[in-house]
């Protein structure tokens, strides 16, 4: 029985490390100045909105329930071309909550959404990478006298830093599961 137990541990910490170098890897960039607005190197993910000016970083909350922020804001023009971070099908685009939004699932298991937008694409397409999905508009609530793209990063249940896509983002490590958190 201890052996079952020790190998599914083994097995959980090995498909843990997997998933990480999955969502990591293609995420390799040239380094840049603190603060400087970042252009991603060509790749397979691409900035949805030209240089990527961070406005908001992503800060999810402690608890799923919690209120936090989901995802990060972009600074960009208004009804500027918003396109597709990668390659993948439309599952959402339409109004939502009074604001347009574009949703997107990756090969990989990622799903990107994206903020308020102008959808230009409808659920079931399959789009590109850098292929325009719709036109930025204003009114983030989280961009009080900016317009901004908000972008998402999810796999499965859990939220990502969208950053982590262009090699910017911070990896959060979770407790284990059954386990107490540990003291800081």
């Amino acid at each position: 029985m201890r052996q079952l137990h020790n190998a599914m541990i083994v097995s959980l910490i090995t498909a843990s490390l997997l998933a990480a170098a999955a969502i990591l890897t293609p995420t390799i960039t040239r380094a840049e100045p603190a603060g400087a607005p970042h252009t991603p190197a060509s790749g397979p993910w691409r900035s949805p909105v030209g240089a990527l000016d961070l406005l908001t970083r992503f800060d999810p909350p402690p608890e799923p329930w919690l209120a936090g922020h989901r995802g990060v804001d972009l600074a960009a023009g208004a009804d500027l071309p918003v396109t597709a971070a990668g390659p993948g099908t439309v599952v959402f685009a339409d109004d939502l909550a009074g604001r347009g939004v574009v949703s997107i699932v990756h090969d990989n298991g990622l799903r990107t959404t994206y903020e308020p937008v102008q959808p230009l694409v409808a659920a079931g397409e399959t789009v590109t990478a850098g292929q325009t999905i719709g036109r930025l508009q204003t009114g983030h609530a989280s961009c009080p006298g900016h317009t901004c793209l908000h972008l998402g990063l999810k796999r499965g249940p859990l939220y990502l830093d969208p950053m982590l896509l262009f090699g910017m983002g911070k990896v959060r490590l979770l407790p284990r599961p059954g386990r107490p958190e540990a003291r800081r």
